[in-house]
């Protein structure tokens, strides 16, 4: 089966509904615009059950098949934008400053959207199918806020899946791998405390700018040196702060950054390896240095037989040649994570085309690829889920 003919059909009016969810980008748990767009559309298209608030903000439509099938099927995507200005220069482009989507879920809402139309009014399979609708991916783990609400056991959810869009991936195609897809994300911050001093005569004080860059070099040979050649991870520096004149050597000075990984056991010693090498570090300069580690999210593994079940269906939906099954994976982290921790099932890639990268001011979401996306969404559950 290939892209729906509905689906095909009706394009420009997919485009339209993500285009109004672009010019609207909202943050985390805070999506009114969003969230009642999404929920209308729901009730509109006939869904068994809408349900707002689990989660705080994010959304479940309940659908059931005609037959008498108990297997239920999630389908997972997310609304939040991106505290980004944008710089597309689109006739859709955001409304409002500083905020845009950045990273496609306007896509990804869409695509479900056009997938619980076209349930609804087919109904070609047996059992049920629970669209989520969750916020706060971008950062604020909003996954794991619906699962505490009880997502899972409420809906009873037996498999869970998501899709992500890829740029440089081309449209029309989809990608996937068993085991590790994305990254942990732990948040790494350092504080260097030491002495100040005048500038003209440093062996006064206690030079935290120095020691700052000692540990930023010294961070990164806990990835060269420590951990296997084999496995993948990266410590990354992003934000040194210190000082405020130019003739004056700081007291203190502020480090911040993340620690990514692709299973347990590397991020436990990242974690341990970074502060006992920060530690040392300031130690050795003669500076207290403190570090505190913030947990983000878990490496998203997908699960074997779920990952073969979603590359079987990609390839209904776009042919054997158009469809990678061990892609490599992102060292990007996905709270989708938590979801994969509750429940079996596969998170997979669709083409996005040429286009700026995730998280770029000049991104753009491919609306081309929006029929392609619903079609692998209705035909995962059809295929799941077959009438007798």
């Amino acid at each position: 089966m290939p892209v729906l003919n509905r689906l095909a059909d009706t394009a420009e009016e997919l485009a339209t509904w993500r285009r109004y969810l672009h010019e609207n980008p909202e943050l985390l748990y805070d999506l009114p615009k969003t969230t009642t767009f999404v929920a209308q559309k729901l009730k509109d298209f006939g869904c068994d059950e809408v349900v707002e608030g689990i989660g705080r903000s994010g959304i479940v439509a309940v659908i059931r098949g005609q037959g008498e099938g108990d297997r239920v099927i999630g389908l997972r995507a997310d609304m939040d934008a991106l505290p980004v200005t944008e710089v597309t220069g689109l006739p859709y482009a955001s409304l409002t400053p500083g905020r845009m989507h950045a990273c496609g879920h306007d896509g990804h809402t869409t695509m479900l959207l056009g997938a619980a139309r076209h349930l609804a009014e087919t109904r070609a399979f047996s059992g049920t199918a629970i669209l989520v609708f969750q916020p706060a991916e971008e950062g604020g783990g909003g996954g794991k806020a619906m699962i505490e609400d009880g997502l899972m056991e409420r809906f009873g959810i037996q498999e869970v899946y998501g899709m992500h869009n890829l740029p440089g991936l081309p449209v029309g195609r989809f990608a996937m791998r068993p085991g590790p897809i994305m990254a942990s994300a732990d948040y790494l911050y350092i504080t260097v405390d030491g002495r100040g001093a005048h500038a003209a005569k440093p062996n006064e004080g206690v030079d935290v700018v120095l020691t700052g860059s000692a540990i930023v070099n010294a961070v990164q040979q806990v990835v060269a040196r420590n951990l296997d050649p084999l496995a993948s991870g990266v410590v990354s520096i992003t934000k040194f702060h210190a000082g405020e004149a130019d003739n004056v050597l700081p007291p203190a000075a502020e480090l911040a950054g993340t620690l990514r990984s692709l299973g347990t056991e590397t991020r436990l010693m990242l974690r341990e390896r970074v502060t006992e090498v920060a530690t040392a570090v300031g130690a050795a300069y003669g500076a207290k240095v403190t570090v505190r580690i913030k947990e983000g999210y878990p490496t998203t593994l997908n699960h074997p037989a779920q990952t073969v079940f979603a590359q079987e269906v990609a390839t209904d939906v776009a042919g054997e040649m158009q469809v990678d099954p061990a892609a490599p994976p992102l060292m990007a982290a996905e709270d989708f994570a938590y979801m994969l921790e509750q429940r079996p099932g596969a998170y997979i890639f669709i083409g996005n085309g040429p286009s700026a990268g995730l998280h770029h001011p000049g991104y753009n979401f491919a609306d081309e690829a929006l029929p392609h996306g619903a079609s692998y969404w209705v035909r995962l559950v059809e295929k799941a889920m077959p009438l007798a």
